[in-house]
């Protein structure tokens, strides 16, 4: 007999405030369609009343997926060059968020290969971008509903991390990150990304005809 999958967390699990809903995804594992990965490190933003949160400044239509119901997926595009993807958390209309930084590889490793073919397995989903990329996940996938047993998408129970395992500690690359420590990690597993304090980005001009797309955090 095949093994019936797992049912994804409900979404009552994501209508917390989004400190506690942040730690408490550590261990559990996030899939979408035959890649799933286990989160080893993730980083919470509390929209409205966070200047670090794309939120922050109110309702736009980039950020509309963050305002409606929790347990649905924020995915944007940074820098131009790479897709992150957070988990809506909260009532509806709040706009908090868990950005999803790292984890382990453990189901269809060889697809996230594939995806990836110059990366170790240790860096498959090593980084936030690295981990949109080995799931293949874009800009398509944005707003799907992680809590449907029957999507794309999904997030189930796994094994929650220990919590005398779970450190916290700055958000990775934000400025005065220190008085909001919001990143949670596994302590000592090898797929937690290396911490980059903030460094302020130099302005270029402008090239003509173009832009360089979405910048900024969840």
């Amino acid at each position: 007999m095949t093994a019936e999958p797992p049912e994804p967390l409900p979404r009552d699990f994501f209508d917390r405030p989004v400190e506690e809903v942040a730690p408490d995804l550590l261990g559990r594992v996030f899939a979408h369609e035959n890649v799933a990965v286990r989160l080893t490190e993730v980083e919470a933003y509390a929209g409205p009343l966070d200047p670090a949160s794309h939120a922050y400044r109110g309702l736009t239509p980039r950020t509309a997926v963050m305002f409606g119901p929790p347990g649905h997926a924020y995915v944007y595009f940074t820098y131009g060059m790479h897709y992150c993807v957070n988990l809506v958390c909260g009532p509806d209309g709040t706009a908090s968020a868990v950005l999803l930084r790292a984890g382990e590889i453990v189901a269809g490793k060889e697809t996230a290969r594939s995806r990836r073919p110059r990366s170790t397995d240790r860096d498959l989903a090593r980084g936030p971008a690295r981990l949109c990329m080995a799931l293949g996940i874009a800009r398509e996938q944005n707003g799907l509903d992680v809590c449907s047993p029957t999507g794309p998408m999904r997030i189930t129970p796994g094994q929650p991390a220990y919590p005398s395992l779970i450190r916290t500690g700055p958000r990775t690359g934000v400025n005065g990150g220190k008085d909001t420590p919001w990143r949670f990690w596994i302590d000592g597993d090898p797929t937690v990304s290396p911490y980059r304090p903030h460094v302020p980005r130099k302005r270029r001009p402008a090239a003509s005809g173009g832009s360089r797309g979405d910048g900024g955090r969840s």
